[in-house]
């Protein structure tokens, strides 16, 4: 019976990676599938067993631990970090002149595509039913952005010089170039808010003397799902927690092959009797490769599995808005969707 159990928890909890598969991929703890199980779905075994546990934070990645959910909740969150979360980004490219080799419909592309440094909390989202007027824009739901160069000859060039960054003035048109233009009293309510492109080095366009650009651009709210650009992450994923067992005492040569069968850090060797002896040292940091099922004197030494339960989360800014605040407007998004759907319920009853 206790061989038996145990098979159950490893079913309900583990992800066992195989030679030629992978086992336990689908969740079974509901109601009534075990017996013996109370897998009814309770707030206070949830709020006990629910951790959300910070890994590693700097100004654009972070990595947390989230432990206690199902796959379905995680991918919502993951889901909503690429596509729900808003951003300002470039709507409306007014070109007024472009004489450079840049097609207009690639010029707007790529400055559609410029993270622009703004703080989406403290705008509107714009009224796409309003042309006429919205064209303009007004300082509650627009940020206004101006590109204005002109490339010419240096006249201080060396007469036998070919190098195009000696020989021109402006030729090289970067996203520092885009000035940040006020509309109304946006000058005094972000007075101190540095608003423009997250990135100054990102190349726009190269241009040669007598050429110019003279662009207006509009950024406006949205979201990822609307426009990538709106996206305010570069990456945002999970993976289950590796989990690795030695079956068996490894030593010698083997222990020195199945150190190298994983990722730096996962295996360990120390010294037993004269004799180097593998250990698990760090299974986070395993990729999941299965190289040790295809060494046939080592594979059944070893046990490769995943923790069902336990989500490692990896955020990536665009450098807008922090990852951790990120995050907390992603489970804010979360949170305003589930308070909808019981709306929805509670309407429904009452009709």
């Amino acid at each position: 019976m206790a061989a038996a159990a145990k098979n159950v928890q490893e079913i309900r909890n583990r992800v066992i990676l195989e030679e030629f598969g992978v086992k336990n991929v689908h969740t079974t703890d509901f109601p009534g599938n075990y017996p013996g199980y109370d897998d009814t779905w309770d707030f206070g075994r949830f709020q006990k067993n629910f951790t959300i546990t910070l890994v590693q934070l700097d100004e654009n990645n972070m990595e947390f631990d989230m432990v206690g959910i199902d796959a379905a909740i995680a991918n919502a969150f993951r889901r909503i970090l690429l596509a729900e979360v808003p951003t300002m980004a470039i709507e409306k490219v007014f070109i007024y002149n472009n004489t450079s080799i840049v097609q207009d419909e690639v010029l707007a592309h790529r400055l559609g595509l410029i993270p622009i440094r703004a703080d989406p909390r403290l705008f509107e989202y714009r009224n796409s039913g309003e042309e006429t007027a919205a064209e303009e824009g007004s300082e509650i739901d627009t940020i206004q952005l101006q590109l204005k160069v002109k490339c010419s000859r240096n006249p201080r060039a060396s007469k036998d010089s070919s190098d195009p960054r000696e020989l021109y003035l402006h030729h090289m048109v970067y996203s520092s170039d885009l000035k940040w233009m006020p509309i109304g009293n946006q000058a005094d309510v972000f007075a101190e808010a540095v608003i423009g492109p997250v990135h100054d080095d990102i190349l726009i366009a190269q241009l040669r003397p007598g050429q110019e650009l003279d662009v207006v651009m509009h950024c406006v709210k949205g979201i990822g799902k609307d426009h990538a650009k709106f996206s305010p992450v570069a990456t945002a994923s999970y993976r289950l927690l590796p989990e690795i067992t030695l079956m068996e005492q490894v030593e010698g040569e083997q222990a020195e092959r199945l150190q190298r069968c994983f990722s730096r850090g996962v295996i360990g060797l120390e010294e037993c009797n004269g004799e180097k002896v593998a250990k698990v040292v760090n299974s986070r940091l395993d990729t999941c490769s299965r190289e040790v099922l295809r060494h046939e004197d080592l594979k059944n030494f070893v046990k490769l599995g995943r923790v069902r339960d336990h989500f490692i989360f990896t955020v990536e800014s665009t450098g807008i808005l922090p990852p951790d605040v990120l995050v907390t407007e992603a489970i804010k998004v979360l949170m305003s969707k589930c308070q909808r759907f019981l709306s929805e319920l509670d309407s429904t009853e009452m009709d």
